[in-house]
């Protein structure tokens, strides 16, 4: 008999050091841009930068260290539909604020 090898699925799992490191990062990108509105002392369009950044950067964190996805073949079309649906989602929202602000121009009365 063969080693007997389980792959969950292709699936991969992370170690505690991982899900550790994972942690840390959510709990710092959460507390800073919180830590920026309570304190109050910052620019609005600061404050609205970092709010985004951090954002973005815990959509990575959690993709990486929660979702284990990564760039290895087993995980390439994890991958592939993630870059697909931020596509649309970019497209949904840009489409609709593009349309909403035509809208608003278009009827406004006298203009």
């Amino acid at each position: 008999m063969g080693a007997h090898t389980d792959t969950h699925g292709g699936a991969a799992h992370g170690s505690v050091k991982e899900y550790i490191w994972g942690l840390i990062w959510s709990v710092v990108l959460t507390a800073v841009p919180f830590g920026m509105v309570m304190a109050g002392g910052f620019e609005n369009g600061l404050t609205l930068v970092v709010i985004l950044l951090c954002a973005i950067a815990q959509v990575f964190v959690q993709l990486i260290f929660f979702l284990h996805m990564n760039t290895s073949s087993e995980q390439i079309w994890n991958t592939v539909s993630a870059v697909f649906i931020v596509l649309i989602v970019v497209i949904v929202v840009l489409g609709s604020i593009w349309i909403m602000n035509h809208l608003n121009h278009n009827m406004l009365m006298g203009h």
